[in-house]
């Protein structure tokens, strides 16, 4: 239920189609995979709720499809987005060619502070002689655009669990450090210093109270951070 969870976070996965954004999503979801899997149209969305330290966190993840017929509707999904899984086909040297340009709409239209991580998939192909894209490659290209980088298969199940966890605890540490900031800054507003000390306002002491990310009891529910 929406009122059990401490976070909501949305984020998309992008890339061009038939790269196996929709088989990730399915695997790292319900634990699933389609042979038969069609092009997504439009956008779709799944749920799956995660545990983050002592935090319960409902992970909405977006679909989005990668047909270039469909980039004037699903650019509006990047609003709200905290987090993108950029996915290319290792076997499929264009889909990793055209990385620069959804990294360049990803700037544009999502979060300043978004949380990108790069996803080679179909990696259970790599040992078949079928392999256009080296594993350096990806990761010369993660380290220059400052984003995190793995090698998947959702076929295989290979790593899709770890990368999507990564994204999420990356999401949370940013939304629990703009939590501790927002409260600190409040603090002050209040005459509170951070850190033990105290601070004069107008010739008044304020002593200090310890600072946490705790949410007040009535911040509970989800929030789209």
């Amino acid at each position: 239920m929406e009122d059990e969870c401490d976070y909501l976070f949305k984020a998309v996965l992008i890339g061009d189609s038939a790269v196996g954004k929709s088989n990730l999503l399915s695997r790292f979801a319900r634990d699933e995979f389609r042979l038969d899997s069609k092009p997504t149209i439009g956008v779709e969305f799944a749920y799956r709720n995660i545990k983050v330290k002592d935090k319960l966190i409902k992970a909405q993840i977006w679909d989005t499809a990668g047909q270039e017929r469909f980039r004037a509707i699903t650019s509006s999904y990047y609003r709200g987005a905290l987090g993108a899984m950029l996915v290319y086909d290792i076997t499929r040297r264009p889909t990793f060619e055209n990385l620069p340009k959804w990294i360049e709409e990803l700037r544009h239209f999502g979060d300043p502070e978004i949380v990108i991580v790069l996803c080679g998939n179909k990696s259970d192909l790599a040992g078949h002689g079928i392999r256009q894209v080296d594993e350096r490659e990806g990761r010369t290209l993660a380290e220059r655009e400052r984003i995190w980088f793995m090698e998947t298969s959702a076929l295989a199940n290979l790593n899709v669990e770890e990368a999507f966890l990564h994204m999420i605890t990356q999401i949370h540490d940013i939304a629990v450090r703009k939590n501790l900031e927002a409260k600190v800054g409040d603090d002050c507003d209040r005459g509170i210093a951070p850190g033990g000390g105290k601070v004069i306002l107008n010739g008044l002491d304020c002593h200090d109270d310890e600072v946490s990310a705790t949410k007040h009891s009535s911040c509970t529910s989800c929030i789209n951070y």
